[in-house]
C-alpha cells in the first residue's frame, strides 16, 4: 500500500493542510491512517481519490453537506444517478445565476465607461445613448440585488 503524507496530498489535491484535516473532522474523508511512530496522517490512495473530487466539488462553491451528499450517492453508484445529476445541475443552476449576476455587473460599468468617455470627448448625442442603454442596465441590477 502507497502512503502519502500531508504535504504531498495538499499538493496534488490543491487543498491546503488544515482543509484536509478539517474535511477529515467532519467525515467527508477517513478516518485516516497514522504513521504508528510519529502519529502523521497517511492517506491512501483512495483518500486522494475522494480528496480530488472534493476539491472540484469546493473549486466550484459546493458546500459541505452537498459534499456529503455527493460522497454518499458516489458510493451508491447508479442506483443514485438521478439525485447526483440533480445536486449537479442544482449548483449548475446556482452558477448560472452567479454568471447572469456578474454579466449584468459587467455591462454597467462598461456602460459608465461609455457615458464618461462620451463626456470627455464631448459628444452629447452618444452620451444620451449611453444614458438611455444604463437605464436598462440599471434595471437588470435592480433585480439582481
Amino acid at each position: 500500500m502507497t502512503a502519502f503524507t500531508i504535504q504531498e496530498v495538499s499538493r496534488r489535491s490543491g487543498l491546503s493542510e488544515p482543509t484536509l484535516r478539517y474535511y477529515e473532522e467532519v467525515g467527508l474523508v477517513g478516518p485516516i491512517d497514522r504513521d504508528e511512530h510519529s502519529g502523521h496522517r497517511r492517506y491512501r490512495t483512495e483518500d486522494i481519490d475522494t480528496l480530488e473530487a472534493l476539491s472540484c466539488l469546493r473549486a466550484v462553491g459546493v458546500g459541505i453537506e452537498d459534499m456529503r451528499t455527493y460522497l454518499a450517492n458516489r458510493a451508491r453508484g447508479r442506483a443514485a444517478a438521478g439525485e447526483q445529476r440533480d445536486l449537479l445541475l442544482r449548483h449548475a443552476t446556482r452558477i448560472e445565476a452567479e454568471i447572469a449576476a456578474q454579466q449584468a455587473r459587467l455591462g454597467y460599468l462598461r456602460e459608465k465607461a461609455a457615458l464618461w468617455d462620451a463626456r470627455d470627448r464631448g459628444d452629447t448625442v452618444a452620451e444620451a445613448e449611453v444614458i438611455e442603454r444604463l437605464v436598462d442596465v440599471v434595471d437588470r441590477l435592480g433585480v439582481l440585488r
